[in-house]
């Protein structure tokens, strides 16, 4: 039973499906759902594509259109317990009748919950990416397949993302909670990256970095070009070459809080480090690029004083990545913090900029003076 509380926050379609998903705005402080629909409304669907498909000389097979159903909690899949009559010992008819029929309007009641219908058609890529106008699905792809995806339909990702929703998830392989790059669904419009939220890495710094638009609310509207069509019914291409529409100007004055932050002997055991910054863009391929500062020996306030431009083409998807490292000539060089901004949210001016952990964790004392201009 859904209570009056959560029957007020879920929105219910009115119809059969969705023909067009609904705006942010009516969405707001709301719960939609999106899943495969319910083994019965799919065995019933299935019958009547058997129907139509003995009529047109084609065999219809649904399974292979939406997945294995997913296991029942007690054990076995949910068409398991469709004949609840016979695993009871209902021998009375009527009382099998009235289980099913109340099974049914169950069933009937889940499926009118569910807004967005998930699962993949029948047929490859071209069938899974196809926009119908008459309704709104969600498709699910791991990064493997999206990255084989975009190599060759690339254009028809965007095209299917307008209408519908995209999501995309880490591959099985990454148990050491590892992520990719979601800036390959990003650019593509996919609403949903899912990542690995309880690892760390530059991916998930990425993540932070994005999701601290729009006040860190977590929800960002998508770019314009990812939204719309142009006048020839042509859609926004990740892979086409740009011209340059900004120029983002880095000033990187100094940095200062290791030594408050950090055990003394944590860099060095004899000696105080030496720091040395890396800034770049990440974005389309044109504009992803990462540049250094040279290292500053010895210096627990280290003072770079260095200027880097980076023309953006796409200055809407790219992200500002500032990394502090402390060199060291026999091992790995040290971590000494980092931070990521999305571009369109920077304004010009002289900043201190907090640096975070690993993890992203701010911390209490290391930041950087730097200044931001656009050209």
């Amino acid at each position: 039973m859904i209570t009056q509380t959560f029957g007020d926050i879920l929105f219910c379609p009115s119809s059969e499906s969705l023909k067009e998903f609904p705006s942010p705005e009516s969405l707001k402080r709301r719960i939609i759902i999106s899943t495969k629909p319910p083994k019965e409304y799919l065995e019933a669907k299935e019958a009547q594509e058997e129907v139509e498909g003995s009529q047109k000389g084609k065999p219809a097979d649904d399974e292979e259109a939406w997945g294995k159903e997913v296991p029942s909690l007690r054990g076995g899949t949910i068409s398991d317990y469709k004949n609840i009559g016979d695993e009871d010992d209902l021998d009375d008819e009527d009382d099998i009748d009235e289980a099913e029929k109340s099974h049914q309007n169950i069933s009937d009641e889940y499926r009118r919950l569910i807004a967005i219908h998930a699962g993949k058609p029948k047929g490859g890529l071209e069938e899974c990416l196809k926009v119908d106008p008459d309704k709104v699905r969600r498709l699910s792809l791991s990064e493997l397949q999206l990255e084989k995806a975009a190599e060759t339909h690339g254009k028809e990702i965007v095209r299917f993302t307008q209408r519908n929703i995209l999501r995309v998830y880490p591959k099985g392989t990454r148990i050491t909670s590892t992520n990719y790059n979601p800036l390959i669904g990003w650019m593509h419009g996919a609403q949903m990256v899912a990542f690995n939220m309880q690892g760390y890495g530059r991916s998930l710094w990425l993540m932070h970095g994005m999701f601290k638009a729009n006040g860190g609310c977590g929800y960002i509207k998508k770019p314009d070009f990812l939204l719309e069509t142009g006048p020839n019914n042509e859609v926004f291409d990740p892979k086409a070459h740009f011209p340059v529409k900004t120029i983002l100007k880095v000033t990187i004055y100094m940095g200062e809080g290791w030594f408050y932050d950090f055990k003394h002997t944590h860099f060095d055991q004899f000696s105080p480090p030496d720091f040395y910054a890396r800034v770049g863009i990440a974005g389309v391929p044109d504009d992803t690029v990462m540049k250094k500062t040279k290292s500053i020996e010895d210096n627990w306030l280290p003072s770079w004083n260095e200027v880097f431009e980076f023309p953006l083409t796409v200055p809407e998807l790219a992200l500002l990545r500032v990394e502090v490292h402390e060199y060291d000539m026999s091992e790995k060089d040290d971590f000494g913090g980092q931070t990521c901004f999305p571009v369109w949210e920077l304004r010009s001016g002289i900043r201190a900029v907090p640096l975070h952990s690993r993890k992203g964790d701010k911390y209490n004392s290391v930041k950087l003076l730097m200044r931001f201009e656009f050209i």
